[in-house]
């Protein structure tokens, strides 16, 4: 694996080869969908630990993917995200659905 990756938002999507669309540019969060040879994933950057440590728990109650950096964070198909780690490093972990599915 290599050594987790950090850095800005735009200097982590050109590791991994993608042009941030970004939806929230603010202080404490930034966050952008990307897409690469890989497939779409949303990346995100955070001010402060616990910022980031209170939005991942927040997304996990919707399922995903996540694969966790130094104060960022991408979310995506397995695939995606295990792909993305071997660019970026982190650890990956995994939301709970706990949402019922039909059918």
């Amino acid at each position: 694996m290599p050594p987790t990756a950090s850095g800005s938002l735009e200097s982590l999507a050109a590791e991994v080869r993608c042009k941030p669309n970004m939806q929230t540019d603010a202080d404490e969060i930034r966050q952008a969908i990307c897409r690469n040879g890989d497939g779409k994933f949303i990346l995100a950057t955070f001010a402060t630990d616990r910022g980031q440590r209170e939005w991942i728990n927040d997304a996990k109650d919707y399922g995903g993917h996540y694969l966790v950096g130094r104060k960022w964070v991408a979310v995506g198909d397995d695939g995606v995200v295990q792909a993305l780690r071997g660019t970026l490093g982190g650890d990956v972990e995994t939301g709970t659905d706990h949402h019922a599915h039909s059918g």
